[in-house]
């Protein structure tokens, strides 16, 4: 008697994502044996060469890994080598930061929502043919991101790769007036958001849900974004609750400087990308863990927000667990970046220099920020002149590719107990299943290349 069918799929190239990966299933019958996602872009070996450069170069440097989110790996190298060299930047240079950081949230989740996952609810191949159904929302999808590009151009003296953030604060800093405008683009960007929020909700979404340990930064009073500590709210499961459990459950904390401690990386033989476990499991970071950790500190108009698109009160603990609700999740999170941004820019009062003096010293210093995707952590090690001898950066791509490929495990298996699943349909659940957590492996490619193999019938898996 034969046994079950033995097949592959393989996603040769993941489109609408930032980066060049590749999906790889073994399904034996209606089980998964192997779900792995592969980064397979050559090394860039930012760390090394990091080594033997001066301490004030790690900000424009490392702002090259990503040209999405150039400002979270600025302003986490500044916060680490200031951290090294003994100097905390505040008042209104800190504030300035916190708004900076606002722009890159609201360019870089409104182009995820609007341009990369949204094709996926509504049927679309591409965010062309979005655009042509759906065009008042790509339209103010575009706004958006326009204005959180202002923001990061103003402060940044560019939209792409900023060069004004220097350790201790910026080479300039702007006037009252010139944030002006900005304030006003930002009022009508506020209403693009609401709307946004709204439309999104709309959306059909698979129920799912995942049980793996969330992972953010956590700063009580005020939503997490470019400071706060590392916080961990664990599974459902190993608090003796369901995966799709919407109730927060109690968290830890640690710090900053025992980071590597918690969170472990490791090489994989399949992918040029380091994976990370945190205390030896799982876990997830990004939008859905922000708002688990963070949701009480919304600002009123957001969590209200969150509650009229169905993601329940997060002043009162609500937890979303289903990763096709990111999107949802993320339009909130654009909402309140919009409008901390313009409490920002009200509040503000130029402060008397740019910036605050570091000095080099011999030392070490970490720094984690919240960027769009997740918790991203650096560690660099000075000389006494400040010369960089270790340099370690975390990004959240790497922290989340065991929970992409658990999801990809599970969600494939439940299609396929539901009965036969074709080739092409499984490949389609699993491309959704990666971009619901918005991989930031570089730059899109647009094709698949899909690939199936089918062992003979009693091969084993």
């Amino acid at each position: 008697m034969s046994g079950p069918r033995t097949r592959t799929l393989q996603v040769g190239a993941l489109a609408r994502v930032e980066g060049e990966g590749a999906v790889r299933l073994r399904v034996r019958g209606r089980r998964v044996t192997a779900a792995r996602l592969a980064i397979y872009e050559p090394p860039r070996f930012f760390e090394a060469f990091l080594r033997g450069r001066s301490y004030t170069e790690p900000p424009d440097l490392t702002s090259r890994v990503c040209g999405i989110c150039p400002v979270a790996y600025q302003l986490t190298a500044c916060a680490a080598l200031e951290d090294a060299c003994g100097v905390t930047v505040d008042g209104p240079l800190a504030a300035l930061r916190r708004l900076f950081y606002c722009g890159e949230w609201i360019e870089s989740q409104t182009l995820h929502i609007h341009l990369l996952h949204a094709p996926d609810f509504l049927g679309a191949e591409s965010a062309i043919e979005l655009a042509r159904r759906w065009r008042g929302e790509v339209e103010s999808g575009l706004r958006l991101k326009q204005a959180g590009n202002m923001i990061v151009e103003l402060l940044g003296g560019r939209a792409i790769h900023p060069v004004n953030a220097r350790l201790g604060g910026f080479h300039r800093v702007p006037s009252r007036g010139e944030l002006r405008p900005l304030a006003e683009r930002l009022r009508q960007a506020l209403e693009d958001a609401v709307h946004t929020v709204r439309w999104v909700a709309g959306f059909d979404f698979p129920e799912a849900g995942c049980d793996h340990d969330l992972l953010a930064l956590a700063e009580p009073g005020r939503y997490a974004i470019e400071t706060g500590v590392p916080t961990v709210m664990p599974a459902p499961r190993t608090a003796g609750l369901p995966p799709g459990s919407r109730r927060a459950l109690p968290t830890r904390s640690f710090g900053v400087q025992e980071f590597e401690e918690h969170v472990v990386e490791s090489q994989v033989p399949y992918s040029t990308a380091l994976q990370s476990s945190l205390d030896g499991r799982r876990h997830l970071t990004g939008s859905l863990a922000r708002y688990a950790i963070s949701g009480r500190w919304l600002s009123p108009l957001a969590a209200e927000a969150a509650r009229g698109a169905g993601l329940g009160d997060p002043h009162t603990g609500a937890v979303c667990r289903n990763p096709f609700r990111s999107i949802v999740v993320r339009a909130v999170e654009v909402l309140y970046a919009v409008e901390e941004a313009l409490r920002l820019i009200e509040e503000y009062e130029p402060p008397p220099r740019p910036y605050t003096e570091v000095r080099p010293r011999a030392g070490t210093g970490y720094g984690a920020t919240e960027a769009p995707r997740g918790l991203l952590y650096h560690r660099y090690g000075l000389a006494p002149d400040g010369t960089v001898t270790a340099a370690s950066l975390v990004p959240p791509t790497a922290q989340n590719q065991a929970a992409i490929e658990e999801d990809l495990r599970v969600l494939t298996e439940e299609r396929l107990a539901a009965g036969e699943a074709p080739d092409d349909e499984l490949t389609a659940l699993c491309e959704r299943a990666v971009r619901n957590h918005d991989p930031c492996i570089s730059c899109s490619a647009h094709f698949l290349d899909l690939s199936v193999d089918r062992g003979p019938a009693g091969d084993k898996a």
